[in-house]
């Protein structure tokens, strides 16, 4: 047998969730002219997605615009006569008020000309279409689903006992049963704060890079933690141990004689993780026993027996 670090993992289901996903819908209502994506389609952060009539403002922002261009003149033309006592402050104060004020109408109709072009927050995938053209929309209405599918969330939860194991940039490989050959790896990115008091859980959320757009929100999956390795833990191989009515056992081979044979003694152990074909020893062992790994049916204690060591490290089969 040997001492080495004990891989540790710990398995959960989950589901995965978007970083980014919005319903999008106007700020305010109005009939749709214009329809610019189709459902399923990849859009690009502004592009725009619906367009709703905007006319009146249109109309309405080029008449402020010309108020502004006129009250700008009589603002320049009042300030040079001011400036030489010609004109009454008062009255050049009243000319700069007109100017600010049409400059503010001139900000308020172009927001509301931009609130009725809807346009992407963000790169992404659209969903299922909700409206059609010549619709009338009020201000919240859906009109799809935009998506980011290059990165996801994997939520799942674990045992509140592992609560101090887990880290944040822990690995996390995470299977699906829509790709089971599949594995990817995602990065522990935040840990709930708190347990669940009806399950004595802690909620755990990886980040996971999704570039090929395969999974998407809401799928099931399995994920498995990579935990810190237990130090020093004495592994032997999975074959060594055997199980009986009294619990778990190896058989050991003592310290060789001037025969060069060893003695056969049956040790009970306990037992703990069992990861590539390798199972650890909680106790019943110390490092450099020699156990027997295969042909124990032939075996029993007291035999005396010649070892023939299979890997160098401290594990052996008795011949």
């Amino acid at each position: 047998m040997r001492a080495a670090p004990e891989r540790v993992t710990l398995d959960a289901v989950g589901s995965l969730d978007a970083v980014r996903q919005v319903t999008l819908a106007p700020e305010v209502a109005g009939r749709i002219v214009a329809l610019q994506f189709d459902a399923g389609a990849a859009v690009r952060k502004g592009q725009l997605i619906v367009q709703l009539f905007d006319e009146p403002e249109r109309a309405k922002l080029a008449s402020i615009q010309a108020k502004a261009a006129y009250a700008k003149r009589q603002l320049d033309r009042s300030q040079a006569l001011a400036q030489t006592g010609a004109e009454p402050r008062n009255l050049f104060d009243q000319h700069r008020f007109d100017f600010d004020a049409a400059a503010a109408d001139i900000r308020e109709t172009q927001a509301v000309i931009t609130q009725k072009a809807v346009r992407a927050p963000f790169d992404g995938v659209l969903g299922l279409r909700r409206v059609n053209l010549g619709q009338y929309l009020n201000a919240g209405d859906a009109i799809a689903t935009l998506t980011d599918l290059d990165t996801l969330y994997a939520n799942f939860t674990v045992p509140q006992k592992s609560l101090s194991q887990l880290r944040l940039g822990q690995s996390v490989s995470i299977t699906t049963d829509a790709y089971p050959e599949r594995t990817l790896v995602a990065r522990v990115s935040a840990i709930e704060p708190q347990i669940s008091a009806d399950t004595r859980n802690v909620a755990v959320q990886a980040t996971l890079s999704n570039p090929d757009h395969l999974l998407r929100p809401g799928m099931y999956i399995q994920a498995r933690l990579e935990l810190p390795p237990r130090e020093r833990a004495l592994t032997v191989p999975d074959t060594a141990v055997q199980t009986s009515q009294r619990g778990e056992s190896v058989l050991v081979v003592g310290k060789p004689g001037r025969d060069g044979l060893g003695v056969v003694r049956l040790q009970p152990v306990r037992t703990g993780r069992r990861a590539d074909g390798r199972i650890a020893i909680a106790d019943g062992l110390r490092p450099g026993d020699v156990v027997v790994t295969s042909g124990q049916v032939r075996l029993a204690a007291g035999d005396r027996v010649k070892v023939a060591l299979d890997d160098g490290a401290g594990s052996g089969a008795a011949q």
